[in-house]
């Protein structure tokens, strides 16, 4: 299975991991899964970062070392998948949460996040 980890969760996963429930451990763990974690998230984590939001503290290029040290794959933003968001329903208005819905749905993977609002958009996405 792939599966793509949206900006929280990706931080969760490697800096709080009892944030996350037992099957998401599972899920991330099983070698058999494709962990995804895209260059949208990284951005965002930078951006915010440089905002000093309390949410976003680690620094991004620590994170990305980690997410791929553990075997995390990193999943580019294509312009075709960015081109894709413009026919999306403004369900949610958050841009780095559109993005990485339209990867998911490109790839296709399984978006595993803990904002109800994206799973309007279909049904791989999953929350935690």
């Amino acid at each position: 299975m792939r599966i793509l980890v949206d900006t929280h969760v990706l931080i969760w996963a490697l800096s709080e991991p009892s944030r996350l429930g037992v099957q998401v451990h599972r899920d991330l763990s099983d070698s058999r899964n494709v962990i995804l974690f895209s260059a949208a998230s990284i951005w965002e984590i930078a951006i915010k970062a440089a905002l000093r939001r309390s949410v976003f503290t680690i620094d991004p290029d620590e994170l990305l070392d980690e997410a791929v040290s553990i075997g995390f794959q990193e999943l580019p933003i294509s312009s075709r998948i960015a081109a894709r968001v413009k026919d999306m329903p403004m369900i949610h208005h958050d841009p780095f949460d559109r993005i990485l819905v339209a990867q998911a749905m490109a790839e296709p993977a399984i978006l595993l996040t803990a904002d109800s609002k994206l799973q309007a958009y279909s049904d791989l996405v999953r929350l935690v």
